[in-house]
């Protein structure tokens, strides 16, 4: 092409910029950002390589660990939860390894079709969406399937607000096969909701930033037993940016092998500081009340939850569209008149369900506001439950 042929691109015609609303965010992700986490964004850039950087992926890196209760060293990408399901899969195994993924929803789904995108042979153990997988057909559908040489398990499934008992199906796990590699996603519930990585002997446990750790999207963090370390030395699935050995020998000197996101440190080391003085016990039983006040006002409404009850999560309710009520327009009316910002069902659920946030940081005037104003725009819509 000649320069008298190229075309003049013009300058886009946009929106102008708007200010950002407040909104009473209930959403599972991201989730709101306490003014103490806010006013650190605002902080000046530092040189990623040097001592004052270092100091912070130091402290950060460190109190993880306490978070995840594991003595491995806990790991930090640049990426989103499902960069952590990418990183767990390309570490531990090589093409053609048979894994079993237990799914109860979308994102179980997902680590699934990132297994089956790499190469491995996946045999999927799925559940009713809203229920959790059931330990004695999880029992049997291993003892089916062996040999296997990892299984995958969502911890939280934010798409249907259900909590799998991660524990017991562990430990499932090394009764059938004591050295299958374990790979839990984590991403909504590590930080809320109990979860002891080594003594559940886990070997990879992953969460993002923008969920219970009151920071916002933009921070992988992922966490590898010994077991999975010396299955890492073998692994043959492609991987450069995600390679976890050349992101430990960096951690050796408080640093990452890429730029990292600065600001989001920022965030996560004030966030961290505010839940180590909350306490995680009393995080634990803050997110647990939560649960307890959303479930029992949708019940006092008339509403259903989706979520068995004994597995009902603690970090996201899932609740069901009364008969003859469009969600989408309620949604829509809570959003623009209340300012209250809650999600919609994904897949076959679309339209079924709507889902209310309640993990990182919250108080119960907006857990009120939000059950308040859900009964008011439902009563308006007709519904009297």
């Amino acid at each position: 092409m000649t320069v008298q042929e190229k075309k003049v691109i013009a300058v886009p015609q946009v929106e102008p910029r708007t200010p950002i609303p407040i909104q009473n965010l209930r959403v599972a992700g991201p989730t709101p950002l306490p003014p103490e986490v806010l006013r650190t964004q605002s902080f000046p850039m530092l040189n990623h390589r040097g001592p004052e950087f270092a100091a912070i992926v130091k402290r950060v890196t460190l109190r993880l660990g306490y978070f995840f209760q594991t003595a491995s060293p806990v790991l930090t990408y640049a990426a989103s939860g499902t960069g952590g399901q990418e990183c767990a899969l390309v570490n531990l195994f090589s093409p053609g390894d048979h894994v079993v993924a237990i799914t109860i929803g979308s994102f179980g789904n997902r680590f699934a079709k990132i297994a089956t995108a790499y190469g491995l042979h996946v045999t999927r153990l799925e559940f009713p969406w809203g229920k959790a997988a059931d330990p004695k057909v999880v029992e049997a559908r291993l003892k089916e399937n062996a040999p296997f040489r990892g299984v995958l398990i969502t911890h939280n499934e934010t798409s249907t607000g259900v909590t799998n008992d991660v524990q017991t199906l562990a430990a499932l796990v090394r009764d059938i096969n004591p050295e299958a590699l374990i790979a839990v996603d984590a991403v909504s519930s590590l930080g809320c909701i109990p979860l002891e990585m080594d003594a559940w002997d886990l070997d990879v446990v992953f969460t993002g930033s923008q969920k219970g750790w009151m920071s916002p999207p933009g921070l992988m963090m992922i966490a590898a037993s010994p077991r999975a370390w010396e299955a890492n030395k073998t692994a043959k699935l492609p991987r450069f940016y995600f390679d976890w050995a050349s992101s430990r020998k960096k951690l050796e000197v408080w640093q990452q092998p890429a730029t990292p996101p600065v600001s989001i440190f920022y965030t996560l080391d004030m966030g961290m500081e505010m839940m180590l003085a909350e306490g995680r016990e009393a995080i634990f039983e803050r997110h647990r009340q939560a649960g307890n006040y959303i479930r029992q006002r949708a019940k006092a409404m008339g509403l259903h939850v989706l979520a068995d009850p004994e597995y009902a999560s603690n970090t996201v309710s899932a609740l069901m569209k009364p008969e003859g009520v469009d969600s989408k327009a309620l949604l829509k009316k809570l959003r623009e008149q209340d300012h209250i910002v809650l999600a919609g069902g994904q897949d076959h659920l679309e339209g079924k369900i709507f889902r209310i946030g309640h993990l990182g940081f919250f108080s119960q005037a907006d857990l009120d506001q939000v059950m308040d104003k859900l009964e008011l725009r439902l009563h308006e819509a007709g519904f009297r439950g």
